[in-house]
């Protein structure tokens, strides 16, 4: 089985300092519903592993974050992809969740979900903790330079091994050429 876990604010639609609130809100960066469609005719099968810390704070609820989940999915879908599963994150960065990134808890239950080790598995991400939780089940991280990509990369302290690309469509395109 082919997994490939991506991050899902700032990898696959636009990211907000205030936080994607609402289905509304939820736009795609251009390119990257095709990219996933690429992936799952290439045999990958993706997965999204998101860190949804303003259900934490309140700002929005489950049923709103089901919402916005669906419309991606199904944007993914008439795109002619496909999402496995979104795995996410309630907690907010003040809590000591083992699930949200940059720990591994989610990566973890990707991993007992789909009953597959990660070793090398692509994992793609815009932030720092996106990198440091698939480092830390031996996934291959994978930064792209949207969203929070760019001062990502800038910081620096990447995990070893990092690949980087400009957006979604690259990664695509390099791992399904």
């Amino acid at each position: 089985m082919k997994l490939i876990i991506l991050d899902r604010d700032g990898v696959i639609n636009h990211d907000s300092a205030q936080f994607v609130k609402s289905p509304d809100e939820w736009v795609p960066i251009d390119g990257a519903l095709e990219a996933i469609a690429r992936l799952t005719h290439g045999g990958y099968r993706p997965v999204v592993a998101t860190n949804q810390s303003g259900i934490g704070r309140g700002l929005f609820d489950m049923a709103t974050l089901n919402a916005i989940n669906s419309k991606m999915i199904k944007a993914v879908s008439q795109a002619g992809g496909r999402i496995e599963a979104v795995f996410y994150c309630p907690d907010t960065g003040e809590s000591s969740s083992v699930f949200r990134k940059p720990a591994p808890g989610m990566l973890l239950e990707i991993r007992e979900r789909f009953n597959t080790p990660l070793e090398e598995v692509p994992a793609v991400g815009d932030s720092l903790r996106d990198l440091q939780a698939a480092a830390a089940v031996g996934a291959q991280p994978i930064l792209v330079l949207t969203g929070k990509g760019e001062s990502t990369r800038d910081s620096g302290g990447l995990p070893e091994r990092t690949l980087v690309y400009p957006d979604l469509a690259a990664v695509a395109q390099a791992l399904c050429p």
